[in-house]
């Protein structure tokens, strides 16, 4: 009897064991009945019946990531590229992921090798290194389209390296060089150009600032001789005016007569006193006349005597 309670709970126990399946979460289960597709587990508690529902495959639903390895491709220029890139996928649908394929992990990895050769094959090697999201598109494209019978979806492929032989890598540098150089002589160049037409403009507005402060410079100078030629003239009008008026007073005209007699007199006496040669005017009744006006208006007390 103890016997037979042993192996009946042994039995017990394989049927639990059987019957009973827990799924994680992210995870899919393919059954299989009598070795037909049955159904697949989602994540929980499920039952099974022993011995004859049997768990296929399992399948992950994370997105995985996928080293695809690398790989020498020829460009359209004929120039090897060592490529390498990294897959990221999905599992859609477990049971396509079961029976689509033998191995969809490698039938994905093949595909993305053979894509890659494909696309990189009608670029040039600088396309190469400036296109690489064109190239990662084109790829993720491809593979998408095949992996639906697989039940995967790629969601990105991302290159990782791109290795030009050795000899490629130093004409690059050598070339990057030259430009390097190139755009430094043509910046100093830039510089050199732009110093001198800052100092030609410099130069041209200091010769007009110059130019204009001289301009400005006449401008006052002459308005200045003008204001003094007109202060002069207007003096000399005023002193005019004042004359004339004096001569129409009361013994005016014989002020004048006296006053040019003065003036007579005192030039004949600076003449004789500054030249050894004695000059002498030709009528000489003229200036004895002069002088006897002078002398006459002085004794006769018509001369205008100040404050009178």
């Amino acid at each position: 009897m103890e016997i037979v309670a042993l192996v009946l709970l042994v039995v017990a126990v394989v049927f639990v064991v059987q019957a009973v399946k827990v799924v994680p979460q992210q995870n899919a289960w393919v059954v299989e009945r009598l070795g037909k597709y049955h159904g697949t587990l989602t994540p929980g508690l499920n039952i099974l019946v022993p011995f004859i529902d049997r768990l296929a495959y399992k399948h992950s639903l994370k997105e995985i990531p996928l080293d695809v390895p690398s790989q020498v491709c020829i460009t359209k220029d004929n120039t090897q590229l060592t490529v390498d890139g990294i897959l990221y996928f999905q599992v859609t649908d477990p049971m396509r992921a079961s029976y689509g394929s033998s191995n969809y992990i490698i039938a994905i990895t093949q595909l993305a090798q053979t894509t890659l050769r494909s696309v990189i094959g009608r670029m040039e090697l600088d396309r190469t290194f400036e296109e690489r999201d064109a190239i990662n598109a084109a790829v993720v494209q491809a593979l998408d389209e095949a992996a639906l019978n697989w039940g995967v979806k790629v969601l990105r492929y991302e290159i990782k390296d791109l290795t030009p032989p050795a000899e490629i890598l130093r004409s690059m540098q050598a070339q990057i060089t030259a430009e390097r150089e190139k755009r430094a002589l043509i910046a100093a160049s830039e510089g050199r150009r732009q110093e001198q037409i800052n100092i030609a403009t410099g130069e041209r507005e200091a010769a007009i600032a110059r130019s204009e402060g001289e301009k400005q410079a006449e401008i006052n100078k002459a308005q200045g001789e003008a204001a003094a030629i007109t202060a002069v003239a207007e003096a000399s009008a005023d002193a005019i005016r004042k004359i004339a008026a004096a001569i129409q007073q009361p013994g005016g005209g014989d002020a004048v007569q006296l006053k040019v007699a003065e003036k007579a007199v005192e030039a004949f006496s600076q003449l004789a006193q500054k030249n050894n040669t004695m000059i002498v005017p030709a009528n000489m009744s003229e200036v004895s006349g002069l002088i006897g006006s002078a002398m006459a208006l002085i004794k006769s007390d018509k001369v205008i005597q100040p404050g009178r």
